[in-house]
């Protein structure tokens, strides 16, 4: 195991303030981490309040039940935030969660790991996954997947147009040798990249392109805002910390959808009254601020979204 590597949560005080109502409500964070907002959402709550959280990852829930042992209102469940709803329900709070907290991506620690896999800047196995008991590791898919499938990952999570010579060149590298370190993986990219763009390593699209493929995010992503309306009690909020823009437009229309009430068809006498409507947005879209991406240049990416479930 890697030396512990200290972790920034961005947008803490902006997160956790618009999250929290009631302090003696249940809430959940939905990616714990290494429980920058764990911690200042437990410091808000009183004694009748809750916080159940979420991680794949076994060395964030290890660190959670460390951080917090003895903390009655505290709980971890290792597993995919998709599973929300089943969680909540076994808990019974189902439809009264005061607050959900999503803060989405990567966390520091398992970036700067190197021996899990998810850097380009440090060589290490060619891993990548949240949760390293489950699913392949990207060294796995890499060896066997064909090459429009590799273009496609490249091109649709990593928005990488240069897609196709990326998988022509990792399909010619590994019938050469297998591609198991990030080190070969970032050379085979980068040497395939025809535009390298000024303060931007070659390989980050396609490195954040088969993580999200590896790891299901962004249909873990869509699963949990299925169910979140569900999960919350009317007044309740949903707090979502994104990263790159799949995400975000994610997020961004999945609220707007539940602003604008489901679609009606032309030409029916429906009345505003009979719009239901279940969601509105509470404020508009925060981002951090200079200096928090001055201490913090990962932060520079950062958007949050806030609505407040009314229906």
């Amino acid at each position: 195991m890697s030396a512990q590597v200290e972790h920034t949560t961005v947008l803490l005080d902006e997160a956790v303030t618009a999250l929290i109502a009631d302090p003696d409500g249940f809430y959940v964070d939905g990616t714990f981490g290494r429980g920058g907002h764990s911690t200042f959402i437990l410091s808000r709550l009183g004694s009748g309040g809750h916080l159940m959280a979420i991680d794949k990852d076994p060395e964030a829930c290890k660190t959670a039940r460390e951080m917090f042992a003895g903390d009655l209102r505290f709980d971890i469940v290792r597993g995919s935030f998709a599973d929300l709803a089943s969680m909540v329900a076994e808990r019974q709070h189902a439809g009264d969660v005061q607050g959900v907290l999503l803060d989405l991506g990567v966390s520091s620690p398992q970036l700067d790991d190197a021996e899990r896999g998810f850097s380009f800047l440090r060589d290490g196995p060619l891993d990548m996954r949240m949760d390293p008991d489950s699913g392949m590791s990207a060294a796995e898919w890499l060896a066997d997947a064909p090459e429009d499938d590799i273009a496609q990952v490249l091109r649709d999570y990593g928005e990488e147009r240069f897609s196709r010579r990326m998988a022509r060149a990792i399909v010619a590298a590994r019938a050469e040798e297998p591609i198991t370190r990030t080190a070969q993986l970032a050379k085979i990219v980068a040497e395939a990249n025809p535009a390298w763009e000024k303060g931007k390593h070659p390989a980050t699209r396609a490195f954040q392109g088969i993580r999200i493929f590896i790891n299901r995010e962004l249909d873990d992503l869509e699963k949990v805002l299925a169910s979140v309306l569900d999960v919350l009690a009317i007044g309740g909020r949903l707090v979502v910390i994104s990263f790159h823009s799949l995400e975000d437009r994610l997020v961004k229309r999945f609220i707007r959808e539940q602003e604008k009430g489901k679609p009606i068809p032309k030409g029916l006498p429906v009345m505003e009254k009979d719009i239901v409507r279940r969601l509105r947005s509470v404020g508009k879209a925060v981002k951090p601020g200079v200096a928090e991406v001055k201490a913090n240049p990962r932060a520079r990416s950062a958007v949050m979204r806030v609505a407040e479930k009314v229906a």
